[in-house]
């Protein structure tokens, strides 16, 4: 009865629905028949299926990545793990544990006198490193090659659970902030000295632990140490531990030298091949790639041999030759050879042409165009004095001619340029009354003082010389930028090379304007992102080069490094004597000479004025060099950054330098060497770029005092000292210390007084000033490596 009368409700309307659907009951039942709803369930399915696969592939690949690492950091063939015990008081015996740790890997009972041992029982080798105390430069070069970092505390440093003093040493706490700033590898910190007393070892390793913990970044585990069964579970560990390392690191392939000798080159006098040998870190080395030796310099490798393993894992052989140093007595697997083709040429610094800048001969048009035009000002009448003759008459300049009439006054000062009106003001002139040499002869600020050669100054006067910089870098903290106009100079001829802008941030400057010689000796790029991009790419078929040009990595090499002169060998060998010698393969164009942009912090330990120009060391990655850097701020929203005189504390700064060209992102330690000391940790910092174009501009501003006040006018003096300065400056803005801006407009009497127009009444206690900007360069070094 109900069943044709039953109710109906109309279906919910999504708010998803098509509009078909909406629809479907005005459609006849035999187009609903016809007409079917398409089905996006297939398409849907098959974008989530290609979702799923592309994660799939991502985590195999990730995979697949982390298993070839681990195999080459555990597998029989690769390198030994190198190990760094650092003390962090005097009061460790590193030498001893050194010695415990070397015995436990060997297995043997009598000393290892090598400090790389290959252990068949944990099937790893393994190099160990002692960084001497006091040593801040040893110590960080061996951070730099560490795989593992491994800080040893004594626990004599606590007593009854109560610290008795600092367990970490003023040059400990030194030496973190630097290893930081180079970027810590894995590390680990050992416990030496524990009591027998069980209770009493576990409360005190607890106490060590909770002063120690927040020193140390939070993957760092504590181990006691004291005990061979302690050691050995710390290598079973150590074993199976994924070890981290700087990013930078693992860009370039390495060497450590174990065995540094020098072959005579008698066709080359004064050079002579470094011979280097040890194993291969990181990557395949070439054959034809250049090396940096680490303080020496940049050379190229004569050839490759790759040399039997001196330390099998499974290889039994006796304790003599194991130890044995000698690389003379390793057999030669094979040699690679360069391929003259291939080989990455030596290129330093580019060669400019001293003729490149010379006007060439003139065209017969060109010589034709210059007569017509000199037969035309031949028919302008001159008033000649009497008795004058032809020659003479031609150096004589028509007084008409030139002559500016709209403002009737002098035309030699700074003007408006005509392209840039309104945005810039340039200086009008060509300068030839300028003297290019009164720098020279005149002090520029204070910033530009050369001090003296150390070696002909008495001890007072290095004091004085010191005392004095620093009240210059007081004064520059206080009135920044602001000099005074000489009383014995035209303040034209003084700051001739000075201009002033309009506005600092949307002035145009060009970048290729009147450019200092150096920039004739170095490389750009015209687009430096892109070629790091491609260069970079090139390390993923690196490890799968040809057996004839690559030595794999973990394999014993010698490395036949030509002409090296004769004293930086010599130095080289005494230096490996004493810790290892470090040799990486550059990557494409990191030879080459250009302009270094670091960003840059002055360190909290370091209480000295650092100021521009000064010769300082800089640890950029595995290079060690000298440079002359001028600081500067990273101004972002401008194209334009003001130069800074010296490196203030509390903020970072941007030190740009002339130096060989690397690829960010590079760590930076800046040491100096004052006065033949041990070098010390000035600054620390990051590479930010290579750009030869960044236009760094020195600010000076000239200050005036009202005399006397009406309104919007003001007659300011003490800026100059004689009217043609305040014709010549004119076309520059001026500004007071209080928000008023405004322009000069006339002398006032023959003392260099000037009035002024500004856009609001100012007060009688306001300082007039006016900005000057110049464009300012690094200085290139005289030397580039300290070996």
């Amino acid at each position: 009865m109900g069943g044709s009368r039953s109710q109906v409700n109309k279906a919910h309307k999504s708010r998803f629905a098509s509009k078909a659907s909406r629809h479907v009951h005005r459609t006849s039942a035999s187009d609903k028949s016809r007409i079917a709803k398409p089905d996006h369930r297939g398409s849907v399915k098959g974008g989530r299926a290609a979702r799923v696969q592309r994660s799939k592939m991502a985590r195999d690949q990730k995979r697949a990545a982390l298993l070839k690492e681990r195999r080459a950091q555990t597998g029989t063939s690769s390198p030994p793990r190198v190990i760094v015990l650092f003390g962090l008081s005097p009061s460790v015996n590193l030498s001893l544990f050194s010695r415990d740790l070397l015995l436990l890997l060997s297995g043997g009972e009598t000393d290892v006198t090598s400090n790389t041992v290959a252990s068949p029982g944990c099937k790893l080798r393994t190099t160990v490193y002692v960084a001497p105390y006091g040593d801040l430069l040893s110590c960080m070069e061996l951070c730099k090659v560490a795989d593992l970092v491994a800080f040893v505390v004594s626990a004599d440093s606590f007593m009854d659970g109560c610290e008795a003093g600092s367990p970490i040493d003023p040059f400990a706490v030194q030496c973190l902030s630097v290893f930081r700033a180079i970027g810590l590898p894995s590390t680990a910190v050992f416990i030496r000295d524990l009591p027998d007393d069980v209770k009493r070892k576990q409360d005190l390793k607890k106490t060590i632990i909770s002063s120690l913990a927040s020193e140390f970044p939070e993957e760092c585990k504590f181990y006691p140490a004291d005990t061979k069964e302690e050691l050995r579970k710390f290598m079973w560990l150590f074993k199976e531990q994924h070890l981290s390392a700087p990013h930078w690191r693992s860009q370039r392939s390495y060497l450590m030298s174990q065995q540094v000798d020098v072959e005579v080159d008698d066709s080359n006098p004064g050079q002579c091949t470094l011979l280097m040998s040890g194993y291969v870190h990181t990557h395949s080395l070439s054959v034809n790639q250049l090396v940096h030796v680490s303080g020496a310099g940049d050379f190229q490798l004569g050839m490759i041999d790759v040399l039997k393993d001196p330390f099998p894992i499974y290889e039994k052989r006796d304790h003599s030759a194991m130890d044995s140093d000698d690389g003379n007595c390793l057999q030669v697997i094979h040699t690679l050879l360069p391929d003259p083709l291939s080989q990455e040429p030596l290129l330093v610094e580019n060669s400019p042409d001293p003729l490149a800048g010379e006007q060439t001969w003139p065209t017969e048009a060109e010589i034709a165009e210059a007569d017509a035009n000199n037969n035309r000002q031949n028919f302008k009448k001159k008033k000649l004095p009497r008795g004058t003759s032809d020659y003479q008459a031609s150096w004589i300049v028509d007084e008409t001619e030139g002559e500016n009439s709209d403002d009737g006054e002098e035309g030699d000062g700074m003007v408006l340029d005509d392209q840039q009106k309104g945005h810039t003001l340039v200086e009008g002139s060509d300068y030839s009354d300028v003297d290019e040499d009164s720098d020279n002869m005149v002090e520029e600020t204070v910033a530009d003082e050369d001090m003296d050669d150390d070696e002909k100054m008495t001890k007072e006067q290095i004091e004085a010389e010191i005392k004095k910089i620093k009240d210059a870098n007081a004064d520059d903290e206080e009135f920044p930028d602001e000099v005074d106009t000489p009383l014995d100079m035209p303040a034209k001829k003084r700051f001739g090379k000075y201009r002033g802008l309009k506005s600092f941030r949307t002035s145009t400057w060009d970048p290729k304007e009147s450019l200092p010689p150096e920039y004739a000796r170095i490389f750009a790029f015209d687009n430096f992102a892109r070629t790091q991009k491609l260069v970079l790419a090139k390390l993923h078929n690196v490890d799968e080069g040809g057996i004839n040009e690559y030595a794999p990595v973990g394999s014993f090499v010698r490395l036949h490094i030509k002409h090296v002169p004769v004293d930086v060998a010599s130095k080289v060998c005494v230096l490996s004597q004493k810790l290892p010698v470090v040799a990486y393969s550059l990557l494409q164009h990191e030879s080459k000479m250009s302009v270094l942009h670091f960003s840059i912090k002055k360190h909290d330990s370091y209480e000295e004025p650092i100021k521009s120009k000064d010769t300082l060391i800089f640890h950029v990655g595995f290079r060690k060099f000298l440079a002359r850097p001028i600081f500067s701020s990273d101004n972002i929203n401008s194209d334009k950054h003001k130069m800074e005189r010296f490196l203030h504390e509390g903020r970072f700064s941007i030190a740009s330098v002339y130096a060989p060209i690397c690829y960010p992102p590079l760590p930076l330690i800046v040491m100096r060497c004052t006065h033949g000391e041990t070098p010390t940790v000035v600054a620390t910092g990051s590479l930010k770029s290579v750009d030869p174009d960044r236009i760094i501009l020195k600010k000076i501003i000239l200050t005036g005092y009202p005399q006397r006040v009406s309104k919007l006018k003001a007659i300011v003096r003490f800026m100059f000292h004689n009217p043609d300065d305040v014709r010549w400056f004119k076309p520059v803005d001026v500004w007071t210390k209080l928000g008023r801006r405004g322009r000069i407009k006339e002398p006032v009497g023959t003392h260099g007084a000037m009035k002024c127009i500004l856009n609001g009444v100012i007060q009688q206690h306001d300082t007039v000033c006016m900005s000057l900007y110049k464009r300012t360069y690094p200085k290139w070094p005289e030397q580039l490596y300290a070996v």
